[in-house]
């Protein structure tokens, strides 16, 4: 490996496998359910955004004036990048339909906060992070004309797929190594959110193949919370969510294409 690539590696790749996933399946469902040219910028845009906040972080952080000064042309790089796409979305679609960006602001400042104290494998952190990025494919729907309430429900079955997936894998991994955890307030929140999306689907502003999709994953969770849960590795748990997570886009892409969804 060159060391130009291995400098790229430490100090721009995310070191959290999870949160590839959790990032990017967003910006993935987005672009399925209601791609547009806007909507193909927004993803340039989320996907830059990702990349800036290792950079960024070390640029704050690290002492070493080399590798300090490089991780900050990386995190200025990405940033050029990140905000130039956004403004091609804002010009191929309109600057009014990113309104829904402005909802994961408050997620990502709490993300930001936890990162730079490096805490950001707190459970807090990890669900400000999840939910910023769960609320994008709002963005994509309005890109593409739709509603804001079909928006916001597109980002609702996300969101149904992001939070209660942090607090399953956590509660599994800590009860795997004994340690001091919420197994009740995992299922609880699983279970809330099928309650929280069946008014959604009655009303028609999420195709009921979401509701289901997301009493699946609450099953998922009220496994893996249970004294009967599989004896299985970080490893293969995190394949798992893989699977599920390809297998819940594809499912919701069908969904919302065969229900001729208004976008």
């Amino acid at each position: 490996m060159s060391t130009s690539s291995a400098t790229f590696r430490s100090l721009v790749l995310p070191k959290e496998h999870g949160s590839w996933s959790l990032a990017f399946e967003p910006v993935v469902l987005g672009l399925l359910v209601a791609a547009t040219p806007a909507g193909f910028a927004l993803a340039a845009s989320v996907g830059a955004g990702f990349f800036v906040r290792r950079p960024l972080k070390l640029a704050l952080t690290l002492t070493a004036d080399e590798p300090r000064r490089a991780a900050a042309r990386w995190a200025a790089i990405f940033s050029v990048v990140a905000l130039g796409a956004l403004g091609a979305a804002a010009m191929l679609g309109s600057a009014w339909a990113l309104w829904p960006l402005l909802l994961c602001v408050p997620f990502g400042a709490i993300f930001l906060w936890f990162d730079l104290r490096n805490e950001m494998r707190e459970a807090e952190a990890e669900l400000a992070g999840s939910a910023a990025f769960a609320l994008v494919p709002a963005a994509f729907v309005t890109l593409a004309g739709g509603s804001a309430p079909v928006a916001l429900g597109l980002a609702a079955l996300m969101l149904a797929r992001s939070i209660p997936t942090v607090l399953t894998v956590r509660c599994y991994l800590r009860l795997a190594k004994q340690l001091p955890t919420q197994p009740f307030a995992a299922a609880a929140i699983a279970v809330a959110t099928v309650a929280a999306l069946a008014p959604l689907a009655l009303n028609g502003l999420v195709p009921a193949a979401g509701l289901v999709l997301v009493a699946l994953l609450a099953v998922r969770t009220l496994v893996f919370v249970s004294p009967w849960r599989p004896a299985w590795t970080a490893k293969q748990v995190g394949m798992l969510e893989g699977a599920i997570g390809v297998g819940f886009l594809t499912a919701l892409t069908f969904a919302y294409r065969l229900g001729n969804a208004a976008f």
